[in-house]
């Protein structure tokens, strides 16, 4: 009687590395690793080489240092006695500022624009797409230094506010001033601030009031706090929906839920309004929108605005015509279906090139030293390396900076994407 054996596994060759699918990719990955680290130490070597032939060290000790200049645009307190650091830190404020008003601005402006270039109305149509292609097509630089000669060359001078026989008159009830130095709108302020910041009197007579952060943090979080709060709700009307097929009504209860908190912090800080009033040759108190910032921001919203137009007419034209006639099949205004009925499906389309537009935006604000908007490439970037000689920390610190709000850009976008994406039973 004979016995089956199996036949003996052949051993491990090294040639398997190579010719061996189950073990190629895995070689690949490992030399490329390898080759990676390499270079990277090869640049590292280089980099400190050539630092000790210079006579530098690596150190970023140069942040505690007197920065020695002003910065004209600013949302914290800051002198030119205070450190690079702090310099660094204003310039990276005025960045996410610009950046969060352009992101925005653009999204409002180029899905008006994206809409009304499918319009069925010649005129608005074509209007649209002579927009379109006229600032997607010129480069950007240009539209900044253009809307920055408009504000500081046609605007009236402060003087013209001047006097019984002024020539010029503030706008908004004698609110917000439109001149060639910028413009002044009003300020929000508290009369019991809590954040311990000595008030003053804007002007002869009127109330002292004070704008302390932690004032602003104690509403911002209030209105943090309704706004969770208005998002249950509304999860909690559509469990209803499900369960019963009717949709309780919440509106009313929704906008106490975000005026009423909000109403009564406000009160018991002695929320006011601050307006700009001319003072010698100048406007003082309220809020200072310098040219610089107005010209960035808005040619980064409507250059980028341009492209975003036609990534929603893009996003549209994708959805099948039978679900608008559908809509219209039930009686939906063409309005009501665009917003109910497109959009929300179009944005599974247009969610993915909008981040790129995003980060396009963010990272073209680092035009703003052509009109001299001190964001933190002209801070960081830009003075402090000039003073202290630190340009590969300097440059090193900026990518850093750049990366990570591209990289928290893109993961915010992109967990809005995956919420709209739809989901499988």
């Amino acid at each position: 009687m004979s016995t089956l054996t199996d036949p003996p596994k052949p051993g491990f060759r090294l040639s398997q590395l190579i010719y061996d699918t189950r073990y190629r990719s895995i070689t690949i990955q490992v030399v490329a690793f390898v080759l990676i680290l390499l270079g990277l130490a090869w640049l590292v070597n280089n980099i400190v080489n050539n630092l000790a032939a210079l006579g530098k060290d690596f150190d970023f000790g140069f942040l505690s240092q007197s920065a020695g200049y002003d910065i004209n645009q600013r949302l914290i307190e800051y002198d030119n006695q205070m450190s690079h650091g702090r310099a660094a830190i204003v310039g990276i404020l005025n960045t996410l500022l610009v950046a969060f008003l352009g992101c925005i601005t653009a999204t409002v402006i180029g899905v008006v624009a994206g809409v009304l270039r499918l319009s069925k109305n010649w005129v608005v149509s074509s209007l649209m797409a002579v927009y379109v292609e006229g600032f997607r097509n010129v480069p950007l630089l240009l539209w900044i230094i253009l809307i920055f000669a408009i504000m500081t060359e046609s605007m009236p001078h402060p003087r013209d506010f001047r006097g019984e026989n002024a020539t010029q008159s503030m706008l908004m009830g004698d609110n917000v001033a439109v001149t060639n130095r910028g413009i002044w709108i009003p300020r929000l302020a508290f009369t019991n601030s809590v954040s311990g910041q000595e008030a003053v009197a804007p002007v002869d007579g009127a109330t002292p009031v004070a704008s302390g952060g932690l004032d602003w943090l104690l509403v911002l979080g209030t209105l943090a706090i309704s706004i969770f709060a208005i998002r249950q709700l509304g999860k909690r009307a559509d469990r209803i929906q499900s369960a019963t097929g009717e949709r309780p009504t919440t509106w009313w209860q929704q906008l106490a839920i975000l005026i009423v908190p909000v109403g009564l912090v406000s009160f018991f800080l002695g929320m006011t309004i601050v307006s700009p009033y001319l003072k010698g040759f100048n406007f003082a108190e309220g809020v200072h929108l310098r040219n610089s910032l107005i010209a960035l921001w808005f040619a980064l919203s409507l250059y980028t605005g341009a492209f975003i137009a036609e990534i929603v007419r893009g996003g549209i034209l994708a959805i099948s015509k039978g679900q608008t006639e559908a809509a219209y099949a039930l009686g939906i205004q063409p309005g009501r279906t665009m917003k109910l009925v497109i959009l929300p499906q179009a944005m599974r389309v247009i969610i993915p090139p909008l981040i790129s537009q995003f980060l396009n935006l963010t990272k073209n604000s680092s035009l703003a030293l052509a009109v001299g908007y001190m964001d933190v490439r002209a801070t960081l970037g830009g003075i402090t390396i000039n003073q202290t000689g630190r340009e590969l920390e300097g440059m090193l610190l900026l990518g850093a900076f750049y990366l990570v709000l591209s990289l928290l850009i893109s993961a915010g976008m992109n967990y809005y994407n995956q919420s709209t994406q739809m989901k499988e039973r």
